[in-house]
């Protein structure tokens, strides 16, 4: 039912289709919210396409239940709030549970129907038949999703597509992005992601299309045989240096010039506390033997006494 001009919002009579394993009702005019019996009822579904429509309101928490889900599409819609941190119940996706079913395929009795799907995966939107049960994506892009990247997504370690881009995410990229060793496209462009790029990244030896640009990142790009062939385009409008870029980033090990300067000044500046200590001493001494020596005649006749012996010798 996708790519036609259906509206309104999804009818609560899909609920009965208990066993149903693929729901794409993409580019359409659906609207409201994602209902979240989506999750309870259609607990068999493998594919959940809902792009390109209407819908509103946050991701329902309910979806985690879709623990056999292995294309999760929600790109294009207004879904705003949170990414929920229970999308680590994915099985499939996390490898928790092996995926047995490598093609979609119903059999009639005129022959075998073979599923073909329209995904949109490193940019481009490709049909995918006999490979479709191989495939795995979680698409969330074009929305206004807010808040971090849920840390709990670095454990879907079957994953082989995962776009966030064009939100309004905030935060550090996870540590343990790494982690998702299957990764063969990886899209978190035009957010406002900040910090620097984990370390992690340049274990990601699958991917082919990677994209960071337009963020608030800084630093160093990691060093990977992987990261540093992709262009330019996939780090610019950051703060970012290092190839693939042409700005080389101020080497680690480089003297803190700027520390050494403030120390040398600091020896040579003028210890005034101690000049006026001297003075004061100075004044309160001197002070102290001519106010003795005009006070008391003894005193005085003695001092000079000594003076003449002095001046003799």
């Amino acid at each position: 039912m996708s790519g036609n001009k259906i509206s309104g919002s999804l009818p609560s009579s899909l609920m009965n289709l208990s066993y149903l394993k693929i729901l794409e009702l993409e580019k359409n005019n659906l609207a409201g919210i994602i209902p979240p019996w989506i999750g309870i009822k259609l607990t068999m579904l493998k594919i959940l396409n809902l792009r390109s429509n209407n819908f509103y309101g946050n991701i329902p928490n309910q979806l985690c239940y879709l623990s056999h889900v292995q294309v999760l599409d929600l790109a294009h819609n207004n879904l705003s709030g949170n990414i929920p941190r229970c999308f680590n119940n994915f099985s499939v996706l996390s490898g928790k549970e092996a995926n047995s079913e490598v093609q979609f395929s119903f059999n009639f009795t005129n022959g075998i129907f073979l599923v073909h799907h329209l995904l949109v995966m490193k940019g481009r939107e490709d049909t995918y038949g006999s490979i479709l049960g191989l495939v795995t994506l979680l698409d969330l892009s074009s929305n206004n999703l807010s808040g971090q990247i849920p840390s709990e997504l670095t454990t879907l370690h079957k994953l082989k597509s995962l776009n966030l881009s064009r939100n309004q995410l905030t935060g550090k990229i996870p540590n343990k992005i790494g982690d998702m060793k299957s990764l063969e496209s990886f899209d978190l462009s035009v957010n406002y992601l900040s910090g620097e790029l984990p370390m992690s990244l340049s274990g990601l030896n699958f991917l082919s299309s990677f994209n960071v640009s337009y963020n608030n990142l800084t630093g160093r790009i990691p060093k990977g045989t992987q990261i540093q062939s992709f262009n330019e385009s996939s780090f610019i409008g950051n703060k970012l240096c290092g190839a693939p870029l042409t700005n080389d980033c101020v080497h680690d090990d480089k003297p803190d010039t700027t520390s050494d300067q403030k120390e040398d000044g600091g020896s040579h500046k003028v210890d005034w506390g101690l000049i006026i200590s001297i003075a004061l001493g100075f004044i309160i001494g001197f002070w102290g033997i001519v106010v003795s020596l005009m006070l008391n005649r003894s005193w005085r006749i003695t001092y000079f006494h000594l003076l003449k012996k002095l001046i003799k010798v």
